[in-house]
């Protein structure tokens, strides 16, 4: 039996040796391990959100994140021809207000009705000078048109 355990052992140790090593790369490759603490733990969360949505608000502004283009990349391969994030966004409200090129605020308002707007909300200002509370109370209403269409398409 002593025969059998010398000659076996060196081979069990080696198996043994192998299957630690593998183990070991294998964790590493999961990346560090997750935090015991309560306190680490929410700054675990907090860092992620925050990760998050400065991708996030990269992607809407336009400007060039490194991690999402490798996840992207990773996900389809890279494409050139599409048009990513705040360029997107952009391109869907041309084209939700193309056929609104002729659009015209004012178009609705007559002279008179202007006028009276000016007189009722001049208030304390200089004369000559529109209060800026005139330019809300005429173009609200004009802006509400463009509203409901802007909402769709969010």
């Amino acid at each position: 039996m002593f025969t059998h355990i010398k000659h076996t052992l060196p081979t069990i140790v080696n198996e043994i040796r192998e299957k630690l090593r593998t183990d070991e790369e294998d964790l590493r490759e999961l990346g560090p391990p997750l935090p015991s603490d309560h306190a680490e733990k929410m700054q675990l969360i907090w860092s992620m959100i925050l990760e998050f949505l400065r991708s996030y608000e990269n992607q809407i502004k336009g400007k060039f994140d490194a991690r999402t283009k490798a996840i992207q990349d990773n996900k389809r391969g890279p494409q050139k021809s599409d048009i990513q994030g705040g360029a997107k966004i952009k391109w869907q409200f041309h084209k939700l207000y193309s056929d609104l090129e002729a659009f015209n605020a004012s178009q609705e308002y007559t002279d008179m009705v202007i006028e009276k707007a000016i007189v009722n909300l001049e208030g304390i200002n200089i004369s000559g000078f529109p209060s800026i509370d005139l330019f809300v109370y005429l173009l609200t209403p004009q802006l509400e048109k463009l509203r409901e269409p802007a909402l769709d398409l969010v």
